[in-house]
């Protein structure tokens, strides 16, 4: 019997994961910090962490459904990817909320 071998698209999606979960732990610890020297750059940070997850969660799922390969790279990729897009969406929404009334124009 010949041994399984890992699939490269969930080992993509693992490791476009875990780049996404560092970004995303250092965006949130320093933004203060970040939207205070360079304004508006957390929106593109956010954006771009938001990317590598859809990013991820698609090979990740392409890496699940695959045959005759190991799948879990393709599964931790998968489940950091979806852990990222939703800390990035809520981390979006609670600056919607937190934004400043000064900002709007209406």
């Amino acid at each position: 019997m010949e041994e399984q071998k890992y699939f490269g698209l969930g080992i993509a999606s693992f490791i476009l994961s875990i780049i996404s979960v560092i970004c995303i732990f250092i965006l949130l610890t320093l933004a203060s910090a970040i939207e205070a020297s360079m304004p508006g750059v957390m929106d593109f940070a956010i954006v771009a962490m938001i990317g590598f997850s859809v990013a991820g969660v698609g090979l990740g799922i392409a890496g699940v459904f695959s045959k005759d390969k190991k799948k879990i790279f393709a599964i931790l990729g998968l489940i950091f990817s979806i852990a990222v897009f939703f800390v990035s969406v809520t981390a979006i929404v609670i600056g919607l909320f937190m934004s400043d009334s000064s900002y709007c124009n209406y």
